[in-house]
Parts: C-alpha cells; sequence; structure tokens
C-alpha cells in the first residue's frame, strides 16, 4: 500500500518518486492506478492516447510492487508509468505510425526500446498519437493531440502526443523521436525537456521509420533529470539495428555534476535572433547569463548554417528516404494516407537518384563544417525551432500547402543541423510568451557527448523552475 499522498503527484519528477518506491512507501499499483483514472478522466480532451494498454499496465504493475518487495529492485524506473509513441511495437498491441491504414497491425514482438524499459521495470501505460508516418501532418481519421496549455496553441509535430501527455501528467516520461525536430518541436511547443540522442545511441530496432538517415529516438519529461534517467536505461548497443553504436555508452548516473568552470559555451547572436520571437532571444539571453554567473564561459561563433540549403537538402533526402521506408504501402495503397503524408511521399517519389546524392553532399560539407565547432566550445546554445504558435487545428488533417503557415513560423534550420550532424540535441524550458505560450532553448553537443549535455540541461534547471509549471487543467 502506498503511504505517499496522490493528490497532485501525476507531475512528481520520477528523480522523486524513486525513493519513495524502492523503499515500499509508494505502491507502483497505486500510482499506475492513479494515472490510468487521470487519463480516462482528461485524455478524451487532450487526446493524447492512440491506445490505453490498461490491463497489461495493471499486471506489470503487480509485478513490480511484487519484485520490489522481494528485495529485487531493478532502479530508478521500476514501477514508474511511462508511455511510448505509436510507431514502437508493442507485442499483442496495435502499432499505426499515425496511419488510418495501420490501425490492424499487431506486432508480435516489443521494439528494442520497449524491452528495455520492460527490463528496467518501467510500467508502460499505452502508446501516443502522432502525426502520420512521423512527419507534419495528421490522417483525417485519426487523432490530434491538444496542447495543454491552450487548444489554440500548437502541440509540436511527430511527437505531439508524447509531449501533450508528459506536459499534462498523464504519464511520467515518454518515448518520442526525432527526423528533424519531432521530439525537440513538441518538447518546445509543450513546455517540458526532450532529448535527441546521438545517432544510433538508441536502438531503432521494432520501429516504423521516415528516413533511417535521420532518425533518432529518445525520451522526452518533465526534467532533464528525468530525461537522463531513461537515457541510461536504454542507450546502448543493439545488434538488431544497422546503426547502431558499438561504442561504449557514459551514463549519466557513473559521473560526477558537471563543473561549470570547464564548460565553454558557444552561441551565435545572429542566428539566434534569426526569425526568432523577440520575447525568446532575451529568454534564450537570460539563460546564458544564468550559466555563466555559474563560471561557464561564453564564445561568440559564426554557425556554418544556411537555412534555406539545409532545409531543402532535408526535405530531399527525408522524402526520398520516407518512399523507400513505405515501398509495401505506397503507392500501392496511396489511398489510404492521409493529403499530407500522401503528397510528400508523392514528392519523394518524384526525387531522382542524382538529386538524393547532391542533397546527401550537402549534408556531408555541412557536417564537417558544423563538427569543427566543438574544437571551440562544449555546449552551443540556440532557438529550439521558433515559438509555439496558434494554429487551426482542422488545417492538419490538409495538404502540404495548407500546414505552410505553421512551417514559416517554426524553423528547420534550427532543429535539422543536429540530425544532419547525429550529435545529442536537449530542447528545455526557459521562459514564456505574454500569451502563455512555453519558450524553449536547445543545447547541442559534439558527437557521443549526450552525457555532457544532459548535464548542462541539469545545471542551468538547477538555477531555474521553469520545468516546475505545469498546465492547469
Amino acid at each position: 500500500m502506498s503511504n505517499v499522498d496522490l493528490t497532485n503527484i501525476h507531475y512528481a519528477a520520477i528523480t522523486d518518486l524513486a525513493p519513495h518506491i524502492a523503499k515500499g512507501a509508494l505502491s507502483p499499483v497505486a500510482l499506475t492506478e492513479h494515472m490510468l483514472a487521470r487519463i480516462e478522466a482528461i485524455d478524451p480532451t487532450l487526446k493524447s492516447y492512440a491506445t490505453v494498454m490498461a490491463d497489461s499496465a495493471r499486471a506489470q504493475a503487480r509485478q513490480a510492487e511484487s519484485d520490489i518487495a522481494a528485495g529485487n529492485y531493478r532502479g530508478p524506473l521500476h514501477g514508474i508509468p511511462v508511455a511510448v509513441k505509436d510507431l514502437c511495437f508493442t507485442a499483442g498491441t496495435r502499432t499505426m505510425a499515425g496511419m488510418a491504414l495501420r490501425r490492424t497491425f499487431v506486432p508480435d514482438a516489443d521494439a528494442a526500446v520497449v524491452q528495455r524499459l520492460k527490463a528496467a521495470g518501467a510500467v508502460l501505460l499505452g502508446k501516443l498519437n502522432l502525426t502520420e508516418g512521423a512527419m507534419a501532418g495528421y490522417n483525417p481519421e485519426l487523432d490530434i493531440p491538444v496542447n495543454p496549455w491552450n487548444p489554440d496553441f500548437w502541440a509540436g509535430v511527430s511527437s505531439s502526443g508524447s509531449g501533450v501527455a508528459v506536459a499534462a501528467g498523464l504519464c511520467f516520461a515518454a518515448l518520442g523521436t526525432d527526423t528533424g525536430g519531432s521530439i525537440r518541436f513538441p518538447s518546445m511547443a509543450n513546455g517540458i525537456a526532450g532529448l535527441k540522442p546521438s545517432f544510433g545511441r538508441l536502438s531503432h530496432a521494432g520501429t516504423f521509420h521516415l528516413s533511417p538517415s535521420l532518425d533518432h529516438i529518445g525520451p522526452m519529461a518533465r526534467s532533464v533529470a528525468d530525461a537522463g534517467l531513461l537515457y541510461d536505461a536504454l542507450a546502448g548497443f543493439d545488434s538488431d539495428d544497422p546503426n547502431s553504436l558499438a561504442e561504449d555508452v557514459e551514463l549519466i548516473g557513473d559521473e560526477p555534476d558537471l563543473d561549470p568552470s570547464l564548460l565553454r559555451i558557444g552561441i551565435d547572436p545572429a542566428f539566434n535572433a534569426h526569425n526568432v520571437d523577440h520575447g525568446l532571444v532575451i529568454a534564450i539571453d537570460r539563460a546564458v547569463a544564468e550559466l555563466k554567473t555559474q563560471g561557464a564561459s561564453v564564445v561568440n561563433i559564426n554557425l556554418p548554417i544556411n537555412p534555406d540549403m539545409i532545409t531543402e537538402a532535408w526535405f530531399l533526402i527525408s522524402a526520398y528516404e520516407a518512399v523507400q521506408a513505405h515501398a509495401d504501402t505506397f503507392p500501392a495503397q496511396a489511398d489510404g494516407y492521409g493529403p499530407y503524408f500522401r503528397e510528400f511521399l508523392t514528392l519523394g517519389a518524384s526525387i531522382t537518384t542524382e538529386q538524393y546524392r547532391q542533397a546527401s553532399v550537402v549534408r556531408d560539407n555541412f557536417n564537417d563544417a558544423f563538427n569543427r565547432l566543438w574544437e571551440e566550445i562544449d555546449i552551443l546554445i540556440a532557438p529550439a525551432g521558433g515559438v509555439t504558435v496558434a494554429v487551426d487545428r482542422s488545417t492538419m488533417y490538409q495538404g502540404i500547402a495548407a500546414l505552410q503557415a505553421v512551417s514559416e513560423q517554426v524553423h528547420l534550420e534550427h532543429t535539422a543541423p543536429a540530425n544532419f550532424a547525429g550529435i545529442p540535441a536537449l530542447t528545455l524550458p526557459c521562459g514564456r510568451a505574454e500569451d502563455g505560450a512555453p519558450y524553449a532553448l536547445q543545447m547541442m553537443g559534439a558527437r557521443l557527448n549526450d552525457r555532457l549535455v544532459i548535464q548542462a540541461g541539469q545545471l542551468y534547471q538547477s538555477l531555474t523552475q521553469w520545468h516546475c509549471q505545469h498546465p492547469q487543467l
């Protein structure tokens, strides 16, 4: 039984809950029942879940409680209710990837990341909604998640259900995927922390792909520290993923706190202000100043980013690869796709091998220049994709032209570079706009320097309280 007050526990940090669970003061069963009741009460409005796995969640919670009582505590995720984006395979439970034509697809095995969550003792509450095929628009037959801060606000792109569920206290953490910003945009929009790890650091085995050379999978949580716990549980080599990294993982828990005096922060003032809301510019400058007061040094740099070139190359690469990833259903079942993703795949089918090669050369040349930055700096701080905008949600069911207005206000040049380079990138809240929308910044680091990026994010959150604010539902 639980002797911890559950009244507002849905917004608690995993780092706070885990010690209570470990010593038997908090029941995983009671915690899971609380979360399932909250989902039942609130999610019909927010629409973050594609499938609630109530029966299996209860069974996992009972098993966790029994194991812990027997002295078999597995670590800080044991007994913690979490959820995953609905393109991660779950044995015996449908996995749709936001596609109506996949509504009857039931995998016979879990994705690698789901296996590792279960191995850590986490309780899987369910599968979270996303854009169709993890691109930008939604299938008209499926739900669009609603931003819990304001239903008129954009909820982000493909990992939108993950962002909404975490922000609204409908799970304690979630998994998202990121091909050009789909962890970071929803984290920005919903005021949470989202980590796109180094490419290949978390296995993609058993997940639907959008663009295999750009796809990343990573944790989303209300604090950077909680995201770090998931990273530690999920990172590592997987022979079933051809892109999985064999290098040893530097776990967050294996290293003392970061010494700020050794941290070199890079900023490009012109880039940070270009097409960015003035209030966000001020919020990012304030965040850099906070870190500087702790002893970090600040280095002004010139980012080698041509926004138009980056955006064009990203679309060519992702669309070309998406056609290959959907070869079993497109174009044969083109009518089963929604307007946006059908148009996107049609565009991809028109891209020649030479155009793809040229876009890949643009990516390689950019990466060569971008990766030289890490000789001068340790962490790059930049916008996390502009600001959260008001949208007519009905347009999210329409084609590419209808969504152009949203695309023009959230900027791929802020997020796609980290996908090109395969480097770790962390989004975290840093303020609020006058209309109440969350402001967010992005921290990036060198390839495989995930631990430093997470530590820098934890340092910032130790100085501020933005991550402690929650929507009033």
